[in-house]
């Protein structure tokens, strides 16, 4: 029997800090960390702001000698080695995927603290992509001591393989 597909994951932020918060995706509710400097309708490259906003879920790409392809209906792509995404305000490919090595600022996919190794990516800044408005901003694994991040939603690994059974083409992400 497949899941029901939900058309929205809701992030609530906590009131007493705006770098916490949760993520609803139907009857169940994820602790999430969120941008150090919480939720903003202004985002920049380089704020520590989660955007503020309602963002398609594009794909979900994973790292396959650490987890499993990610049950769900989004569509799916192995993470590799050299897989980077842009963050280099003023570039061609700002805001896009790019493989390493490149001679400008890229953010590595294929991280070693595990947080990337279910990541996905969110219509943020894709169409139309404005540079310098931001880039890089996720859903993924939250740090364990639910740190903040530099903009991304992030939760529980667990909780994040729970919420993409939930998910597909149809479901956004709404942050505020």
């Amino acid at each position: 029997m497949r899941a029901r597909t939900v058309e929205e994951l809701r992030l609530f932020v906590n009131p007493r800090n705006p770098a916490r918060g949760w993520l609803r995706c139907g009857p169940m509710l994820a602790p999430a960390a969120l941008g150090a400097n919480g939720i903003t309708r202004q985002p920049r490259e380089g704020d520590r702001a989660t955007p503020a906003g309602v963002f398609r879920l594009l794909e979900v790409r994973y790292r396959p000698d650490r987890v499993r392809r990610p049950r769900t209906a989004l569509p799916t792509r192995p993470l590799k080695p050299d897989d980077g995404w842009c963050d280099a305000t003023g570039h061609r490919l700002y805001n896009r995927p790019v493989k390493h090595p490149v001679p400008f600022p890229a953010e590595r996919l294929w991280r070693e603290d595990g947080l990337y190794d279910i990541i996905v990516v969110l219509d943020f800044n894709i169409l139309p992509r404005v540079q310098g408005r931001g880039s890089a901003i996720f859903l993924h694994a939250a740090r364990p001591d639910m740190g903040p991040t530099l903009g991304c939603v992030a939760v529980p690994r667990p909780w994040l393989e729970r919420v993409l059974v939930h998910c597909g083409r149809e479901t956004v992400l709404r942050t505020a």
